[in-house]
């Protein structure tokens, strides 16, 4: 009887919190045509040029179907104050292939690691442009040469470019919770496992600025109405 009843406390515990969480759900679309995207020249590097049969171009504006905007940065600003989470050990990696930063745009948890790798067989110079986390400028001069950071403070959006070539861009998205996302090429996103409250969602996009959105989360999924950006140059 007695093990009886543990096991149904047991699972009357699991059932409830697995009933507790929420996740939020959504879509950034740009408004109007987007902006062209340029040709980028890598001449300047043999190395660089020679990664790609075309040129590589800009990534500013990435519309999908329906006007979906990939690239956005969404994340809960407010609504956590008093909750903490622990920061995962598995690494986020921030690679560069092609003489392009990979991923583009990122998230990625304080605490968490970051590994930053050069994929190519020609130096990159690291520079990441933070500024309530320090600053660093890192020489990659070997293929697959991997450096591991990590960020102590929540930052949106720390800059990361390479001072060798100047094209090369990727921007990350450092916060003190897990509930973050980047939207896809249909520019849709989810978050999950949210405890039950009134947050605050910001989506940033690094050319078409920030939006915000208030919500109200509680068991199942809630449904953002769409971020709807406009273009600028």
């Amino acid at each position: 009887m007695k093990k009886t009843m543990i096991w149904m406390t047991t699972a009357l515990l699991a059932a409830t919190a697995g009933f507790a969480d929420g996740s939020i759900s959504g879509k950034a679309i740009l408004q109007g045509a987007a902006p062209g995207e340029k040709p980028i020249k890598m001449d300047a590097d043999p190395f660089c040029a020679k990664t790609h049969a075309t040129p590589a171009t800009t990534r500013h504006f990435i519309v999908g179907p329906g006007g979906g905007l990939a690239n956005v940065f969404v994340y809960v600003k407010d609504g956590l104050a008093g909750k903490t989470f622990p920061a995962p050990k598995e690494a986020k990696l921030l690679d560069q292939p092609n003489c392009l930063y990979m991923p583009y745009v990122m998230g990625i948890q304080v605490g968490q690691p970051l590994t930053i790798k050069n994929s190519d067989g020609t130096l990159h110079n690291v520079h990441c442009v933070a500024k309530n986390n320090p600053e660093f400028n890192l020489g990659q001069p070997v293929k697959d040469m991997k450096t591991e950071k990590t960020f102590a403070k929540p930052e949106v959006m720390v800059q990361f470019k390479c001072d060798v070539h100047p094209w090369m861009f990727a921007y990350v998205g450092v916060v003190a919770h897990p509930f973050y996302a980047v939207t896809k090429e249909d520019g849709s996103f989810t978050m999950t496992g949210l405890p039950p409250g009134e947050y605050t969602i910001e989506a940033w996009h690094h050319k078409a600025g920030t939006q915000t959105q208030k919500i109200k989360v509680e068991a199942g999924e809630a449904k953002l109405p769409d971020f709807v950006f406009k273009p600028k140059s």
